[in-house]
């Protein structure tokens, strides 16, 4: 009889409520858009960098842009910003969330933030002009 009761409660205890599914959701959801938000930089980056002119288009007398677009490190700046804000949140939703010391920290967040962090600190000591 002890048995079934135990066996009882420990299925109890590990059948998550609704609410902490939904919290687990927005957690991945949010860590999912703040990754998706980190690629569009990448690709926001690449059109905002000067272009590289080679020797052929210096030779045909090519034209290349060789300084930053500033609508597109604008753009930037707010979407690294959304990163770094969007992984902080989410940083303090898995804390809430943890309830044992084995429960992992989510390295991926610290490391997105690190990457967002440096970004907006390369792009307000760099001179876009």
């Amino acid at each position: 009889m002890a048995v079934k009761q135990t066996q009882k409660f420990a299925q109890e205890r590990r059948v998550a409520s609704g609410k902490q599914k939904g919290f687990y959701r927005v957690e991945v959801m949010l860590n999912t858009l703040a990754w998706l938000v980190l690629l569009i930089c990448l690709i926001l980056f690449h059109y905002a960098r000067p272009e590289m002119v080679t020797g052929v288009q210096q030779f045909w007398g090519v034209e290349a842009r060789t300084y930053w677009s500033g609508e597109h490190v604008a753009v930037l700046a707010t979407l690294l910003q959304v990163t770094l804000l969007t992984s902080l949140i989410t940083m303090l939703l898995r804390y809430k969330r943890q309830r044992r010391k084995s429960d992992r920290y989510g390295v991926n967040l610290f490391i997105l933030a690190g990457i967002s962090a440096a970004g907006l600190l390369t792009l307000h000591a760099t001179d876009f002009a």
